[in-house]
């Protein structure tokens, strides 16, 4: 198939950038839509122009470095779908694809297509570490029962990839999904129990010092998640939070 690309170009983050047009020929509607980004580049490589930066690791949808806003929508038209799992059959012959990077302020453009997300990197580092020991002379996994429904809940949302998407779709650039998805794998499980109160504390604080926005419940951000995060990790985050300000109040 033959395409028109509509591609973001910004040289760091203090320069303006613009969208400016490509036109790509004989993708093949197998192809992922990285490796349709791999044939425009090696294409403007061959003409002696710069390739277009973006971000990519595992193309496996496991390592959340892919993050592209594909004709408006995070990851781009298939729910449930990273961007590198997106195939090209999802597009059509002449089609005109628009391309840009996540946009939000706590995720400042490095080149083009490609966004820092240390942000998220900074939350995780506040909630800090389980002080329960998980290495060396390791306890029975059945000394610790934990209830199959908590078990279960603690394990989808453990399935954050922490790609952005969420912070992406939601018209406050809010974090709270990411940070509710990654503050209830620990609380929902007894290892996670002893720093709960501080934990969900310093990464909400955290949060809200990376500069991301408020949530007023749009719901985009589990709509567009590539691994359906549900909302209810955000009401129980609140609910978290609640308890251990009114806990550290005392």
């Amino acid at each position: 198939m033959d395409l028109k690309l509509k591609i973001w170009r910004q040289a760091n983050q203090n320069t303006k950038g613009e969208l400016k047009d490509y036109a790509i020929k004989n993708v093949s509607a197998d192809s992922s839509f990285l490796e349709m980004m791999d044939q425009l580049n090696e294409e403007l490589i061959t003409k002696g122009e710069e390739p277009v930066v973006f971000d990519h690791d595992c193309r496996e949808g496991i390592c959340g470095m892919c993050s592209l806003h594909i004709n408006g929508e995070p990851h781009g038209p298939q729910n449930a779908t990273t961007t590198c799992q997106l195939h090209m059959r999802k597009f059509k012959d002449g089609d005109t694809i628009y391309i840009e990077p996540w946009r939000s302020r706590a995720f400042p453009v490095i080149k083009d297509l490609s966004v820092d997300r240390n942000a998220f990197d900074r939350i995780i580092e506040a909630g800090g570490y389980v002080s329960v020991n998980t290495s060396g002379n390791t306890l029975d996994a059945n000394a610790m029962p934990v209830p199959k429904a908590d078990a279960d809940e603690a394990f989808n949302s453990a399935t954050c990839i922490g790609c952005g998407a969420c912070v992406a779709a939601c018209p406050n650039a809010s974090a709270m999904l990411f940070v509710s998805a990654k503050v209830s794998q620990l609380s929902l499980l007894p290892q996670g129990k002893v720093e709960a109160k501080d934990r969900v504390l310093n990464m909400v604080n955290q949060m809200d010092l990376e500069g991301f926005g408020n949530c007023s419940n749009v719901g985009a951000c589990a709509e567009e998640c590539p691994k359906e995060i549900s909302l209810e990790n955000i009401a129980r985050m609140n609910r978290e939070y609640l308890g251990a300000s009114l806990a550290s109040s005392k």
